[in-house]
């Protein structure tokens, strides 16, 4: 058997100038002999090694784990709850933690072991137990999330500051990889080029026998999902107002935009039907091996093996079922099925977030159901079923994407840092510059992203301002799964942003779409905004609105599939043309990378899904609606000279904002 292991492998030494830096090649261990720097002879009675979970939580298909058993005697698994990892889940998503970390102590005593269970920061956790159990290695999961990194280097950091007996311990950071990649280097950044390459799918891999578990050690228990929140409120030391924020996350768009349109007893009655509502889906029945544990009951969780249930019965969809458990998934698929193949991640996203189970783990279970059913045989044509194609085609963005943010990573030249936050369990890029001084966000406009504020970022910042550019869910680098795109789920990423990373009131700036999603916002949720700037914005004046209806589900059609890809069509094959007319005077403007980053991102697995929600926004809002309770408001429309339509003390901006479309 092969194991493939990142050898990224570090020694804690006395350093405070630490930078993370990824992994850029990939070697491959034998599963019995595994070396990964540790000498041979070197795994002594007395060593032993931690194993770190964090968004890895099985036994299956576990490189560090098999890593760990093969080079030493004493294993000990840990969990550690750090507010900064579960801080930003949902409630949902801490009673699936909960499950999934239960069914993984199940598991790992099963293999002999047992799991470790500890609250705090990782810096002091990981630091005591290093010297409680004598661990001259802990292996831990490579991230690609900017703050987890950070965590990572904190944790090498406090490490180089403490002694220990014999050598000083290291860190072997390790991935579980879909494709056999060797460098990250040499990694296409088209989607198209890669595909050309064929990259074998990397095969899964058996759970380790373990050794047995110290017997003097305190395992810990796991906590209740209420002690867990007070542990979560407790340790995050924010103020009442930023209480207040995080509960903003608890409400989508849509219910708040319905509940301002509603008067006391409107309200009222909405309450009423949402409580009726809550209490009919605590109170239904599930069925014995129900794979939806939680409250909520829309996500698929629990333990690997309900997780695999629940897989069976996704890919056996249209064959029909008299099981219980197969049933349900069957009806909530269907539910979640708001356009071809997004009802997979709608159910097991969050289930492949916690490692659960392994992407690899979805494409050999979906590879085997397509053999069974078609004789053995696979297609060239494609696959025989949706469901096997939307599990397929998911796991394969969703690795995709993590190498494009892994070789973006190790990319240099740039004038500014690319950073990655995790949305939904989703990629997006953004990066920061300025260390001091008013907070301003940019917002980019649809087909667009972080890079066309490329000439402002550092000069705004330089002006005495902290600034951050992001690049939304949907376009450029940022990760584009097979969702239903509307401005209302965009708004909402802005305010998680502004919570999760900026952590403080911000100036909005928004060009074209994303003037229309800061407007929303602003509208929505007007504690996070200090003041809006609109350049070129879309959406309407109506003098005198009056609230309408708003669409509540919204469904793709089949002419927004045929025009979305038509529409790609003629995107490719006019980007510069079309690029050149957004800057008229400055046509240098739209450079070869701008045009090489547009028709590079046209390629991405998921664009054509964008691109459909074209044909379903909904731009009733006027921006006077959106806007009338708001004090501080600019707005800029650009006819190649700036002209100033509306009020505000931030009419200093307009020189820096002057170059964004001439």
């Amino acid at each position: 058997m092969a194991l493939l292991v990142y050898p990224c492998v570090f020694t804690v030494f006395n350093s405070r100038n630490l930078i993370f830096s990824p992994p850029r090649t990939r070697l491959k261990f034998s599963a019995s002999a595994v070396k990964c720097s540790v000498k041979s002879g070197e795994a002594e009675n007395t060593s032993a090694a931690i194993v770190w979970y964090k968004h890895d939580l099985r036994v299956d298909d576990h490189s560090g784990l098999v890593a760990a058993a093969s080079q030493y005697r004493k294993v000990v698994p840990v969990y550690v709850f750090d507010h900064r990892i579960v801080s930003r889940f949902s409630d949902e998503m801490l009673e699936l933690l909960l499950f999934a970390l239960e069914d993984l102590r199940k598991l790992l005593k099963e293999k002999g072991s047992n799991l470790m269970i500890k609250f705090g920061s990782a810096e002091r956790v990981i630091g005591q137990l290093v010297k409680e159990v004598n661990a001259s290695s802990i292996f831990v999961e490579e991230e690609v999330e900017y703050e987890l990194c950070r965590m990572l280097d904190n944790v090498k950091e406090a490490l180089s500051t403490e002694s220990f007996e014999g050598r000083n311990p290291e860190i072997v950071k390790w991935s579980t990889p879909f494709y056999d990649v060797k460098s990250l280097e040499d990694l296409p950044s088209s989607y198209d080029d890669f595909k050309k390459l064929k990259f074998p799918i990397v095969s899964t891999i058996l759970a380790p026998t373990l050794p047995g578990p110290p017997v003097d050690l305190f395992w810990g228990a796991l906590p209740t999902l209420d002690d867990l929140k007070k542990f979560i409120d407790n340790s995050s030391n924010v103020g009442s107002s930023k209480k207040e924020w995080i509960s903003f996350k608890r409400f989508s768009a849509q219910s708040v935009l319905q509940g301002k349109k509603l008067d006391k007893l409107g309200k009222a009655k909405l309450k009423e039907r949402n409580q009726e509502s809550s209490s009919y889906k605590t109170t239904q029945r599930k069925p014995e091996k129900s794979a939806f544990v939680t409250r909520q009951g829309n996500l698929v969780g629990g333990g690997a093996s309900l997780v695999l249930n629940a897989l069976a019965a996704y890919l056996r969809y249209l064959e029909g079922t008299a099981r219980d458990e197969w049933q349900e998934v069957h009806d909530k698929q269907l539910e979640a099925e708001t356009r071809k193949g997004a009802s997979f991640h709608a159910l097991f996203g969050s289930a492949l977030l916690l490692g659960i189970i392994s992407t690899r783990r979805v494409y050999y279970e979906a590879i085997k159901y397509e053999k069974d059913r078609n004789g053995r045989f696979l297609s060239p044509f494609g696959y025989s079923t949706t469901t096997a194609a939307a599990a397929i085609d998911t796991v394969s963005s969703v690795e995709w994407y993590r190498l494009l943010t892994l070789k973006e990573q190790i990319r240099k030249g740039d004038c500014y840092s690319i950073r990655t936050w995790r949305w939904n369990g989703h990629l997006i890029q953004y990066t920061v510059a300025g260390h001091e001084g008013p907070p301003i966000l940019l917002v980019h406009g649809f087909g667009a992203f972080l890079e066309h504020y490329r000439d402002n970022v550092n000069p705004i910042a330089e002006a005495g301002n902290r600034v951050w550019a992001i690049t939304l869910l949907g376009f450029g680098k940022s990760e584009k799964p097979s969702i239903l795109y509307t401005e209302l789920l965009w708004a909402e990423l802005l305010r998680d942003f502004i919570i999760e990373v900026i952590g403080q009131p911000v100036h909005l700036v928004g060009n074209s779409i994303g003037g229309y999603f800061v407007a929303i916002l602003a509208r929505l949720w007007p504690a996070l905004a200090k003041s809006v700037v609109l350049i070129n914005s879309a959406g309407e004046i109506i003098p005198g609105y009056s609230a309408l209806p708003y669409p509540k589900d919204r469904r793709t059609s089949g002419a927004a599939w045929l025009g979305a890809r038509l529409l790609l069509f003629y995107l490719r094959f006019n980007i510069r043309k079309i690029l050149k007319s957004f800057y008229p005077t400055k046509t240098d403007r739209a450079d070869h990378k701008l045009v090489h980053e547009m028709l590079r991102a046209s390629y991405d697995p998921g664009v054509t899904v964008v691109l459909e929600s074209i044909f379903s926004f909904d731009l009733s809002l006027p921006l006077n609606y959106l806007l009338e309770e708001f004090g501080k408001i600019l707005v800029i429309q650009v006819f190649c000279l700036p002209v100033i339509i509306s009020q505000g003390p931030l009419s200093v901006w307009i020189s820096t904002f002057q170059n964004v479309n001439c």
